[in-house]
Parts: structure tokens; sequence; C-alpha cells
């Protein structure tokens, strides 16, 4: 892609700018993002680039003591909730929208370009990654059942009705704990959310992302049918990461904190098929959660660092060659169609790849988020006591709401 000429960095003028990276895939370390940068001083030698790496644990108050001491970075690789949410909903960051060009807009998935805007369509982020979470399913156990029947291995996709009929098969088969509606707390919890609005087409906030919308007939019908499913618990001692462990040593037939780095980090401790899948709906259109990561600039004030670091952004995520390393350093996939595989002969993420398109609305966005993770599994532990579905989640939507508002 050709960016516009007023974007375009002087070249014969030499410009220092600041990345600072969180710990994306091996975008937090050194010999890589090293590698990168050097390949783009080969065609941009003039821009020097310091990188420092963070971590989640101190990252934000990193940046934040930055920013209020007038020294924030050039640069930022993260994901939309800090980069449009956080500094770019504050007036910290640069408008992107000459990197958002009608190709850009064309190629890149629309959930993603959604994402990367503000509420009044100011573009804060340029997106070069994103992985979407799935859930599995112990296939030995599933086939040992006769409720592999129930699913299509080929597409990784089931229907509602389908889920029903393998949980019951399997349960029957004497597997009492088929799967853990987890909710000691927010851990994981991109997974139960998954669940209980694929189930029946509901929704966690509306499309604006200005509310909660989990108080619909829909998210209460599918909280109404897990609570009383045999098989499926809901399970307050648990969190995603426990469940995880309860999954990859059996005691689980499936899980729904689930990705490729789960399958890769435990390829040593699982004894049997692990199939990831789609989460079932009744429409056949899986919406599964994800993760976004890309690249923000602060507005420093010096337009000649800031076309120096668009530069930067347009070299990593659109040139033909450097977009495919710079993706595959992260461990995640492209935003777009580059029009080959990026990961040929790696099977595992070429099988992971599959659930990408089903990436649906990133809502991660919205005021009152972390209010609301609480408020969700606060939710969740209510309807496995017992308490009444639409009961809960109107406390929860009462919750969220106010919090959103503020």
């Amino acid at each position: 892609m050709v960016i516009p000429a007023t974007t375009v960095f002087a070249e014969g003028e030499a410009t220092d700018i600041t990345l600072w990276t969180y710990p994306v895939g091996n975008w937090g370390d050194a010999a890589t993002v090293d590698g990168l940068i050097a390949n783009f001083n080969e065609v941009h030698p003039d821009i020097h680039v310091t990188v420092e790496y963070l971590d989640y644990t101190n990252g934000d108050d990193t940046i934040n003591t930055a920013i209020e001491g007038g020294q924030a970075p050039d640069l930022v690789f993260e994901g939309p909730e800090r980069l449009v949410a956080n500094w770019g909903a504050k007036g910290l960051m640069v408008d992107l929208a000459d990197l958002w060009t009608d190709e850009a807009k064309e190629a890149i998935y629309d959930s993603v370009e959604a994402a990367c805007q503000s509420n009044d369509g100011v573009f804060y982020e340029y997106p070069l990654c994103m992985t979407a979470h799935t859930m599995a399913i112990n296939r030995d156990v599933f086939e040992a059942a006769d409720a592999l029947q129930y699913l299509d291995e080929e597409t990784r996709t089931w229907t509602t009705e389908g889920f029903v009929n393998a949980v019951k098969a399997v349960y029957d088969s004497g597997q009492e704990n088929v799967g853990a509606v987890y909710c000691s707390g927010q851990g994981g919890d991109q997974g139960t959310r998954a669940l209980i609005n694929n189930l029946y087409g509901g929704t966690f906030t509306n499309a604006e992302h200005t509310e909660y919308t989990v108080d619909s007939e829909e998210n209460i019908k599918a909280l109404e049918l897990l609570a009383g499913m045999d098989g499926i618990n809901f399970d307050a001692s648990i969190a995603g990461g426990d469940e995880i462990n309860l999954f990859c040593n059996g005691t689980l037939a499936m899980a729904f904190c689930w990705n490729v780095a789960q399958e890769k980090n435990n390829a040593e401790i699982i004894g049997f098929d692990a199939l990831p899948m789609a989460f079932p709906t009744e429409s056949g259109d899986p919406q599964l959660c994800g993760g976004i990561w890309g690249f923000g600039i602060f507005d420093n004030g010096d337009e000649a660092k800031i076309a120096a670091a668009k530069t930067f952004i347009d070299f990593m995520a659109n040139d033909e060659t450097q977009a495919a390393e710079a993706v595959k350093a992260s461990s995640y996939w492209p935003v777009k169609d580059l029009g080959t595989n990026i990961y040929e002969g790696d099977d595992l993420m070429t099988e992971y790849s599959t659930f990408v398109p089903f990436m649906g609305d990133y809502y991660q966005v919205v005021a009152g988020w972390a209010e609301a993770r609480t408020a969700w599994w606060n939710m969740l532990q209510q309807i496995g006591s017992g308490a009444d579905a639409a009961t809960a989640v109107a406390e929860f939507s009462t919750t969220a709401n106010a919090a959103a508002a503020q």
C-alpha cells in the first residue's frame, strides 16, 4: 500500500522515534524485534527506532508515568482496549485516518476495522495481527460416546441442538463432568461470554459499544439451557486456567477457554486428541471473541516523528514481504488476507487459522469494562446457586450499564 504523500517521512532527514511494545508473542523478544527493525532500516535508514519492552504487570503504569512527564513514546504496539478506548479516548493519540485508505478498509476484516476506531469514527490504531478464541472437545471421549455425529469436523462448527445432543451422549456414556461454566473470577471469561452469546444469537453490547445488552431473551434462554443440562456444571471454585487444566487431564470432556496457545502450552500433558471447535449456534454463524494488536502513535507535537512513525507502521503492516514476518513474530494471524498461508508447513497454526474469519464484534472497548467483567462472574455464580436467570441478568445489566454511564 502507498500511503499519502503528506504522511511519508522525508528521507534524508534523520529522525529518532521510540517504540514501546507489549509482549505480544515475540514482539516482546529483543532479538526478534531487532531483526524486524533491521529490515525496516534497509529501506528507511534515516529513521532510528529505539525500543522499550513492556509487560502486562506494570506496562500501563510505565506509559501513564511517561505521559504525565511529557515523555510518551512515539509508537505503541498493543490492542484497542488501550490505544482506542483508553489513550485515544483521552485525546492523546494521533488520528491515523490517512493510513486507513480505501484499499486498507477493503482488505482488513470488518470486525477489526470497527475496533480500531472510536465511537465518533477516529482511527487510533492500525492493526497488524489477530486471534480468535475457540472451545475444544476431547475427541476420543466424543468418539467413544458416538457424539461426533453432532458436529461438523471439517468446518469445526455445530448447532445448538447438536451441542445439546452431544453433551447428553457424552454424559450418558458415563462422563458426568462434560463441561464447566467456570466463575470463580474473570480469568478466561471470554469463553463463557462466547458460549452464552452464541447459543441463541445474543450479544454482549450494542453495536455502538455504549451499552451492555446481556439482558435479552436470547442470553437468558442460553443461561437457562446451560443451568438445566446434565453434564454442564456452574463451578464457582474454578476460573479459566483451572478449567484448562481439568480438560487437559481428562476430567472435563470440553473446554470453553481455549485457543492455539493452550494447545501448544499443554502439548506434553494432553493424552488425547483435542479438537478445537467454534461455539455452537442456532444460526450456523459463530461469533468468536478474540484479540487484535497493532500500532498507535502518541501525539507528541512533532510532525517529523509522527510521519516517521506512520512510515514504520506502513512498512510493518503493509509491505508485501515484511507484513508476513511481522505477523509471524506475534504468533497470531494477519488482519487481512495476505494471499498465502503464512504458516504453511505448520499444521497446528494452519488448523487454527480456520477460526480467524469467525471473529465477531470486538466489544472490549466499551466503557465500564472492568466493572462488567466482575459483574459477569458474579452473575454466573448466582445462577449456579439456583437464582433465577432473568433476575440475575437484570442485576448484571444494572451494574454494568451504571459503570458504562460514568
